[in-house]
């Protein structure tokens, strides 16, 4: 039996393991995976008195399903929205909060900042409709107030902007958006409903790409849809309910599994992340970093206003333009070249050529998305590692050039036996952070040493059959070493 629910309000931690949370008759701990296409009736009156609406019952997974509900209500609970509706991917999410509130003649404000895909519906799908679109520069509101002196239908907007962390005063754009009779639709994605929400400073309705940061490991793709009761029954759903981007209700049911841990993920996301941009700023190397909570950030004091932290999301810009970022991200070890974000990998991008490559070049070069522009997600690792990462591909777009990138099977094989082979003295110095070792003075060439024996059969099947990687110069020999661990002696990456 269902325990009757709480009459306090719960906290986001709670709300993010226990909201929504519907179980079936069977009383079941974990949120049950309702993998199924269709529902089956209990007569034929029940059929039709569901499809009048007489009848409260599940038809069909494409109008909703009981994980998907779950999802659903959770996230409501979570933003503070009085409904949801969850889609099989973000733009869906985007795409069907706009089409569903606008028709022929309508105009549409948007930030000039926006996800290249968000920048192509306002740019080109909304104009062969009939739809009028305007970009402003978010963070001018002299160019807001200027585009709401003509009456308006919809705003869309990203705060902070996607690559560039680009603010956008929400309440402000809020107000005057509604005086020229808009809705305002903002993409909250980077910020997650932890850090902002948008609804209490004005907004109508909240989008996410739930693939970010509520799945937050990379397995499955979805979106959400957030506003009003009646909004969300009667105009979104029947657009929902007749073009199809339902979310996949295992999908669903993996998004609610990883909200269970947001709460934890984003704040120590959100302290490597600032970590790393303060790192960045003391670099030659970096011509602008951008960090919300950055004092240098031209926008600190509205971050500090609208976010309780800066985010996930770094963009640096380094000095070099393309060769020199294309040179920083193939010298990367632990970071990943990826398009994704929110992810507890750390995940890195060069938006010029892929996010926002179809953004025109005079666009982009209006949003400071330059060939040297690059775009951090940072992860869940340990943020000295990360630092060390980052250091050292700097350090080759200075002028050291980077070793090609060997498969992650070869480098296992071959740096872990040599982590087991190394003495204890060679492994104290594998053990040191790289730039130490490498502000090390080179260590005199030893006498040749005495032919070893041949290693025993056993020994042999042991090793990898590729040539093992030259060994660093061992550091002096002092007192020993303890036995190297694995863990820590393992690959920094393929």
């Amino acid at each position: 039996m269902a325990k009757p629910a709480s009459d306090r309000p719960l906290r986001p931690a709670t709300l993010l393991v226990r909201g929504g949370q519907m179980r079936s008759n069977l009383d079941e701990t974990s949120e049950a995976l309702y993998l199924t296409s269709g529902f089956v009736y209990d007569s034929a009156l029940q059929a039709e008195q569901t499809f009048t609406g007489e009848a409260q019952h599940f038809q069909y997974s494409r109008f909703g399903n009981p994980t998907v509900q779950m999802l659903e209500a959770r996230l409501a609970a979570l933003e503070g929205a009085e409904a949801c509706r969850a889609t099989a991917t973000g733009m869906a999410a985007v795409h069907a909060a706009m089409l569903s509130h606008l028709k022929t003649g309508d105009r549409v404000v948007a930030s000039r900042a926006l996800f290249g895909s968000c920048h192509w519906i306002v740019s080109t799908l909304l104009p062969r409709y009939g739809i009028q679109t305007e970009f402003v520069d978010g963070a001018d509101l002299g160019q807001w107030k200027a585009a709401f002196k003509r009456p308006a239908q919809l705003v869309l907007l990203e705060t902070p902007s996607n690559p560039m962390l680009e603010l956008v005063d929400l309440k402000a754009v809020c107000d005057l958006a509604h005086e020229a009779g808009a809705i305002v639709v903002v993409d909250n994605v980077f910020a997650t409903p932890l850090l902002q929400k948008p609804m209490q400073f004005g907004a109508d309705v909240v989008v996410y790409s739930a693939t970010k940061h509520f799945d937050g490991q990379g397995r499955v793709l979805g979106g959400a849809v957030l506003g009003s009761k009646k909004w969300i029954e009667e105009v979104l759903q029947p657009f929902v309910r007749n073009t199809g981007p339902a979310i996949s209700p295992f999908n669903a049911w993996t998004i609610l599994k990883g909200l269970e841990t947001l709460h934890l993920r984003v704040p120590a996301m959100c302290r490597n992340a600032a970590a790393v941009a303060q790192m960045l700023e003391e670099r030659a190397e970096v011509a602008a970093v951008h960090y919300p909570t950055l004092a240098s950030h031209p926008q600190y004091e509205l971050a500090k206003k609208q976010m309780s932290a800066g985010g996930t999301l770094v963009s640096f810009t380094l000095k070099g333009g393309k060769e020199a970022a294309f040179r920083f991200l193939d010298a990367l070890r632990v970071i990943d070249i990826s398009n994704n974000l929110g992810d507890a990998k750390s995940l890195i991008t060069h938006p010029a050529t892929t996010t926002h490559m179809r953004v025109a070049a005079e666009e982009r070069a209006r949003l400071g998305i330059t060939d040297g522009a690059l775009r951090l997600s940072v992860g869940l690792e340990d943020v000295a590692d990360l630092v060390e990462d980052i250091a050292a591909a700097l350090d080759a777009v200075g002028g050291e050039t980077a070793p090609r990138k060997k498969p992650l099977g070869r480098m296992v094989v071959e740096e872990t036996v040599a982590a087991v082979k190394a003495p204890p003295a060679k492994a104290a110095a594998a053990k040191a952070p790289r730039r130490a070792r490498a502000a090390e003075p080179a260590a005199e060439p030893a006498a040749e040493p005495a032919a070893e024996p041949a290693p025993a059969p056993a020994e042999k099947a042991a090793d990898s059959p590729r040539k093992a990687p030259a060994k660093r110069a061992a550091a002096p020999a002092a007192a020993a070493a303890p036995e190297p661990d694995l863990f820590q002696q393992g690959p920094k990456r393929r």
